[in-house]
């Protein structure tokens, strides 16, 4: 997870809705929990890999796959819902809503859809539904259930969207964007963990969405401007490029390293006049940004 807002300049704090206070403390006090626990190591510290300096490209003949084509099968279109470990998701679904108070249906549907435990190592699986983030590959992590649901929820899908996702891991969170939209494009730096996401959320059944290897900090001007855009590794600031390539009316959500050490889920809003909000919604902690791959070294 990830924490404090850098604010962008130009842009103004702004506060949640009143009538979402109380259920607001009462999550921020569970996650700042989390927080507390990762920094002192209960936890692992959370999140997909970051992009870096390295020149962005497709993930070979995989990417190639993963672009949905126009005459693509609805089957392909229509993302899974196996059965296996159904009630474990199930049990997940009932944590994230009863106990952080998160009520949006269609987020907790797609939760309850993605196989979670597909996106852990084996080593792993058995805590694949628990309330805390897991270890990945290279030093990496799978965020907590409720972190990915509630990056997923403060995206606002509706259906449709040109969504980008930076850091991509194992896959999971793009797996879960899949319940909203067919155009869902992820940004990995570190090679085989993108080669690895690409072949998973194929084999998987995700097969709509498109996998690259590079700077994700740069984003994807191919494929801009985006409706939302997330990100899942620790800034400085609010990525100026992906501010740029964020359409007018969409949402950033993205953690923020303040000067406080502290570290905080942002959500940055542009308006349809262009203007920028800031908001900062939850203390978390989140892997830092990656500037090159190091399984390159």
């Amino acid at each position: 997870m990830k924490a404090v807002g850098a604010i962008g300049k130009g842009a103004r704090m702004t506060t949640e809705p009143s009538g979402r206070r109380a259920r607001g403390a009462a999550c921020l006090v569970v996650a700042l929990g989390v927080y507390l626990g990762a920094a002192i190591g209960c936890l692992p510290a959370e999140e997909p890999a970051p992009p870096g300096a390295v020149p962005a490209e497709p993930v070979g003949a995989a990417a190639a796959r993963l672009s949905p084509a126009a005459d693509a099968p609805q089957a392909e279109r229509t993302p899974p819902a196996p059965a296996e470990r159904r009630r474990e998701r199930e049990a997940m679904v009932r944590v994230i809503r009863d106990v952080y108070g998160l009520r949006d249906e269609a987020v907790l549907a797609a939760m309850a859809a993605v196989p979670r435990h597909e996106f852990v190592p084996p080593a792993y699986a058995a805590q694949a539904y628990a309330d805390h983030p897991l270890p990945t590959a290279h030093g990496q992590t799978i965020s907590q259930p409720y972190i990915v649901a509630e990056m997923t929820r403060q995206l606002r899908l509706r259906g449709g969207e040109n969504v980008l996702e930076v850091g991509t891991g194992s896959g999971y969170q793009a797996a879960v964007l899949t319940h909203f939209t067919t155009h869902v494009y992820t940004i990995e730096i570190i090679r085989p963990l993108a080669d690895s996401a690409a072949q998973r959320l194929k084999r998987l059944g995700y097969g709509t969405v498109q996998v690259r290897c590079g700077d994700g900090l740069a984003g994807w001007p191919e494929t801009a401007p985006f409706d939302a855009i997330m990100v899942t590794f620790t800034v400085d600031e609010v990525p100026p490029a992906l501010l740029g390539q964020l359409k007018p009316g969409g949402r950033m959500v993205v953690p923020v390293a303040g000067t406080d050490g502290m570290e905080w889920l942002t959500v940055v809003e542009k308006a349809a006049s262009g203007e920028v909000q800031t908001r900062r919604i939850l203390p978390v902690r989140f892997v830092p940004m990656l500037r090159e791959d190091p399984s390159r070294r």
